[in-house]
């Protein structure tokens, strides 16, 4: 199981630095389940990215208070926002699949919003 969750955990790593990039993609949560992989495969690579001075307090906080930072929740709920706006400019979806997504990214933004700030 060692390696699954070593292997998996690089995936994560590999993800967040393609949300990075990318402005539809989250890249934190990636790195906070790098982080939960690492605990179980490699204490050094997880204290590695806690270490991180971008992305480790960020983790750190979410591990011990399930907390997002102000800064966070509104970049998160803005990248929802323009996730959804493309998708519905470059697919003009049905309407019932429209509001399928529109439901899914209101309740992630919920959830985001509703948890504790710094």
């Amino acid at each position: 199981m060692r390696v699954f969750y070593l292997c998996l955990g690089f995936i994560m790593v590999a993800l967040g630095i393609i949300g990075a990039v990318l402005p539809v993609m989250p890249t934190t949560i990636f790195l906070i389940l790098a982080a939960w992989c690492f605990a179980r495969s490699s204490p050094k690579l997880e204290a590695r990215l806690l270490s991180h001075p971008q992305f480790g307090p960020l983790i750190i906080k979410w591990r011990e208070r399930g907390a997002i930072s102000p800064r966070v929740k509104l970049y998160a709920c803005a990248g929802m926002l323009f996730g959804y706006c493309l998708f519905f400019w470059t697919t003009q979806p049905k309407l019932w699949l429209a509001t399928a997504v529109a439901i899914f990214m209101l309740c992630s933004a919920i959830y985001v919003l509703t948890r504790p700030s710094d």
